[in-house]
């Protein structure tokens, strides 16, 4: 099948599987395959003229206007939705079976009992934080970590200030979508002590879900012991 993929978790996720797709988006760290723009701004007349079999969006991702614009053309488009860690199981193997593939299933992951609270800024200036229901919020529950603005909406804008008031435990400072670094730290501290992750094993889903469950378990029990 010539796929095309405008999500980078099923990009990730496809190259697991051994499905190169025939292009995806700029965002999915694959600069030896076509790119179609981006995940909100996709060139909806390049897509047409690969003439795919399939191209894979996903709600969080991407946006309704592309996926009817792609289906007003005759384009086959297969649609997911992952708003937490337990959507995977059923959506992508949906998705493997569709594509001749297989998805090994994650099975019941239990929430860990909280054992620190934590907030998550997603962008800057303006402040964001990552919310729920979200999949980042749920890889954190797995791993015992309570989200402040698990009560606030998916990505709720809010500022340092707000943050501060929730007292959480830990800054979860993640490297994208806003690239949060250690030049962040003095600012992010004021809130609570930051930890730097790489954004894509808390927020891209799928192929990686397993081992960055345990990259994300092992660096913050690291950093909390080393300060």
């Amino acid at each position: 099948m010539r796929v095309v993929s405008l999500v980078p978790s099923v990009t990730e996720t496809l190259q697991a599987w051994g499905v190169v797709p025939a292009a995806c988006t700029r965002f999915c760290e694959r600069p030896d395959l076509p790119h179609v723009g981006g995940t909100k701004d996709p060139d909806i007349d390049a897509i047409t003229t690969l003439r795919p079999d399939l191209v894979i969006v996903d709600v969080e991702e991407n946006r309704r206007e592309d996926h009817e614009a792609l289906v007003q053309r005759g384009v086959p488009v297969h649609v997911l939705h992952i708003r937490g860690i337990g959507d995977l199981d059923e959506q992508l193997g949906g998705l493997a079976t569709v594509l001749g593939s297989r998805w090994v299933p994650l099975g019941t992951l239990a929430v860990a009992a909280p054992r620190a609270t934590v907030f998550v800024p997603i962008w800057r200036r303006p402040w964001m934080a990552l919310g729920s229901p979200t999949y980042g919020t749920s890889l954190l529950a797995v791993l015992g970590l309570d989200n402040v603005y698990g009560d606030a909406g998916s990505y709720p804008a809010t500022t340092l200030a707000d943050a501060r008031a929730r007292k959480p435990d830990l800054v979860i400072a993640p490297s994208e979508p806003y690239p949060f670094a250690p030049r962040h730290r003095a600012e992010l501290a004021t809130v609570a002590p930051p930890v730097f992750v790489d954004g894509r094993d808390l927020l891209w889903w799928g192929a990686r879900t397993r081992v960055a469950l345990t990259r994300l378990a092992d660096q913050l029990a690291t950093d909390r012991i080393h300060g």
